[in-house]
């Protein structure tokens, strides 16, 4: 080693054991992990928001202090409700009750506590952080409670206010629902479940279009959305701002589709995210609201259009700032000349504290300069800033839009981020949509300014969004012939419904494969329908792949209404993902008189229309069949046995139903995709979502633990051979192209350790039972 050499690494030593002495501090500054501490301050910060007194008299010093307290973990219960209330008494009643007691370097630890205006308990906070959770072993046995649950979909780590806006949607299962800007997907996912509020349908009446303009985070989304399995979703790629009108055949005729709720929660600067997004301190600058109001106030307006009469659209935003919030809506009500108005929802989520909307606020500028009404505005400003970032100056035309109605959540009310959000009811047609009455001309409409600090170009570029700008003199309800019009060409033939032409739409991202119904001839669904002898009001015309050339590998499922969205605009959106899978192709299937196997992850779909190869068990059945890896008939109940001896081999749909009278025991019913072998069955359920059963039971299976079985057994820590466990990635577009979910760690395509390894290999002549598969 050289001179130089040495001497830089004795120097070096020397700078390691000053910091150390100095308790990891260089400077005087704050290093943590090699990171330097974030100041909570911003003067410009505090100066604004008191000038514009969003916070009550008398409270501003608790608003700051709470806005620099770390923000509380909150978690929620999700899924079918007789699922989430056999979590919640898990919960409640094993995890909880743990901690009652529990001490941790001396301190009490605080117990999870439910949110008061959630409704039934299914919303919980916790200050627990991640340090105290790993300090006690029964803090870590609920903290991997917590992990396992949430990586299967029954529980979702979403921050309490985020919950706010599906809420007071107020969804039910026949409505039409787009969420505008759904990435990630809590929201997206809360309103799947109001959906299937009634576990007995398996297809409500309506659906929810999910759309992200970002084309990676669509994926994130379709991850979010896959956990639940639900076959009236459908995931889009569209500017919010001019997202396209769709179409849908009604009758014979094609008609606008217009939605029964609008969720509109809106890219923001989040100001009200400090709490966990610390870099927003040193950040944070009115410019940032300057230059997004415009976007908000396109994509408001957009919904709106697309909302139908007596239709209900929830705006928000995780911003405290009026020109973001108070602003776009009260610019909003002014476009509309009456068309909407503002919801009052003071009641309708009991136990939840907010501060009404303000009346009154002022724009400042990056530099700290005011202006109270556009005409204080000098010229050189025009571009930065616009008229509709200020109140209306008519007090009458003020009073009129109750902008008091608007809720504006504060941090320190209930301890959670800030937040805003606003109802808005449509009560008749846009007024630039409205057909003047017979044998009167139009009048002239004056054209809407362009949307502030915003470019408009690029959003009606493309001809399906020229087609869906209505021009004047044509109502909502009559939009159906301009529509039809502009769509000669009329749906594909064949029942393929791919993306959109390049030379219609200039596609981003990943280029999906099509979706291609399944016609009512293929050759391939009768031994399906003979073999599970379906229902004869089986819909096999929802059944769709994504493949149009080669083997069908995997098929999936839409509710009807989706289908018909599908088939009506395959050139006017980009459909990322829809459906849900509901049967596999087994190589080896056609022994078994049946090429496909049922797929867990759309079995509670499936389930109502099968007759046959049902197995009905016991919940001592239910725990053999999820710790052993191919239990012999033998070990099952009598009953199950019975059923299953004389049963071709072959895929098995093995359920539970809870009894009544034992109040102990699991009071949800379980549905399970298996297979029956020579001798033993196995089920074909992803690790994650096995241990959820297990515990739902009161068994704690250790992460590590093997399951019970012969060579090879993959274990409970590891997945079956047929599902692996759901990785992290899951939902990439690598992952995705072929199917809606398929080719997902969850479930392989046919290629190597799929299907194969679920039936006896006949060209091997081996014994499956030496290769650990069902005997």
């Amino acid at each position: 080693m050289g001179r130089r050499s040495r001497g830089r690494r004795l120097q070096q030593q020397q700078q390691r054991s000053e910091s150390a002495e100095d308790g990891g501090k260089r400077n005087g500054a704050g290093w943590e992990g090699g990171y330097p501490e974030i100041v909570k301050e911003n003067k410009l910060f505090e100066h604004y928001y008191q000038e514009l007194k969003i916070v009550p008299e008398g409270e501003w010093d608790q608003f700051m202090g709470a806005l620099r307290e770390p923000l509380p973990a909150t978690l929620r219960i999700t899924g079918y409700k007789s699922h989430a209330k056999e979590i919640l008494h898990c919960l409640k009643n094993k995890y909880f009750k743990e901690l009652e007691d529990l001490e941790v370097d001396g301190q009490k630890v605080e117990v999870p506590q439910p949110l008061s205006w959630y409704p039934e308990e299914l919303a919980w906070h916790t200050n627990l952080s991640r340090k105290i959770l790993r300090k006690s072993p029964q803090l870590e046995k609920f903290h991997q409670f917590l992990v396992s649950e949430t990586e299967s979909g029954n529980i979702s780590r979403q921050e309490a206010v985020s919950m706010i806006p599906p809420l007071l949607l107020n969804a039910h299962p026949h409505h039409k629902i787009l969420d505008m800007c759904a990435a990630p997907g809590s929201k997206t996912t809360q309103l799947i479940e109001m959906l299937h509020a009634d576990m007995n349908v398996p297809f409500p009446e309506g659906f929810v279009i999910a759309n992200d303009v970002d084309n990676k985070r669509c994926y994130l989304l379709v991850h979010q959305a896959k956990r639940l399995g639900s076959p009236c979703i459908m995931v889009v790629n569209h500017d919010a701002s001019c997202i396209p009108r769709l179409q849908v055949d009604v009758n014979g005729r094609k008609e606008v589709l217009f939605y029964d709720r609008i969720l509109c929660d809106v890219p923001c600067s989040g100001d009200g995210t400090m709490r966990k997004n610390i870099d927003v301190w040193k950040k944070w600058s009115t410019l940032n609201s300057l230059q997004l109001h415009g976007l908000q106030l396109r994509i408001a307006t957009r919904g709106a259009e697309q909302l139908v009469e007596g239709g209900r659209m929830v705006y928000s935003t995780c911003s405290l700032n009026p020109i973001e919030d108070e602003a776009v809506i009260a610019s909003l009500l002014e476009k509309s000349e009456g068309a909407l108005e503002l919801a009052d929802v003071s009641s309708e989520l009991p136990g939840l504290k907010w501060v009404p909307g303000l009346l009154q606020w002022k724009v400042m500028t990056k530099d700290g300069q005011w202006f109270a009404s556009w005409d204080d505005v000098p010229h050189n400003r025009h571009t930065q800033i616009r008229p509709t970032m200020f109140p209306p100056k008519d007090p009458e035309k003020l009073q009129a839009m109750h902008l008091e109605r608007c809720l504006r959540i504060l941090p320190h009310h209930q301890n959670t981020g800030g937040f805003f959000v606003a109802v808005l009811v449509k009560k008749s047609s846009m007024p630039w949509n409205k057909r003047p009455p017979k044998g009167e001309p139009a009048e002239p409409r004056a054209p809407v300014p362009p949307s502030p600090a915003e470019p408009t170009a690029g959003c009606a570029s493309t001809p399906s969004e020229l087609e869906s700008k209505l021009a004047p003199g044509i109502s909502d309800t009559g939009a159906a012939e301009s529509a039809e019009d502009a769509d000669g060409s009329g749906s594909r033939r064949g029942g393929v419904c791919g993306p959109p032409p390049s030379k219609k739409m200039k596609l981003f991202g990943f280029k999906e494969d099509p979706f291609v119904f399944i016609p009512e001839d293929d050759p391939l669904f009768p031994p399906i329908q003979k073999f599970y002898a379906l229902d004869p009001s089986f819909p096999k015309t929802n059944l769709l792949t994504r493949t149009t050339e080669g083997k069908k590998r995997q098929l999936y499922m839409v509710s009807k209404e989706l289908r018909n969205v599908l088939l009506n605009n395959s050139e006017r959106m980009k459909v990322i993902n829809t459906g849900i899978k509901v049967w596999c192709r087994n190589n080896s299937g056609e022994e078994f008189d049946c090429a496909f196997r049922l797929a867990q992850e759309g079995i509670y779909t499936l389930y109502p229309f099968i007759n046959s190869r049902i197995i009905t068990v016991s919940i001592e059945d239910v725990q053999v069949l999820l710790t052993q890896e191919n239990p012999f008939f033998r070990k099952l109940s009598s009953e199950a046995y019975s059923q299953v001896k004389d049963m071709a081999k072959g895929s098995v749909v093995l359920k539970y139903e809870p009894d009544p009278t034992k109040p102990d025991a699991l009071q949800c019913p379980i549905v399970l995709c298996g297979w029956r072998g020579k001798a033993s069955v196995r089920t074909f359920v992803p690790r994650n979502e096995r241990l959820h059963y297990l515990r739902m039971m009161g068994l704690e299976v250790p992460v590590g633990k093997k399951r019970e079985g012969g060579a090879g057994a993959p274990g409970a820590g590891a997945a079956s051979p047929a599902e692996p466990e759901d990785g992290p990635g899951a939902g990439s577009p690598a992952e995705l192209e072929d199917a809606p979910g398929a080719g997902s760690p969850a479930e392989p395509e046919d290629g190597a350790g799929a299907e194969q390894e679920a039936v006896p290999d006949a060209a091997s002549g081996g014994d499956p039972a030496e290769a650990g598969l069902p005997r």
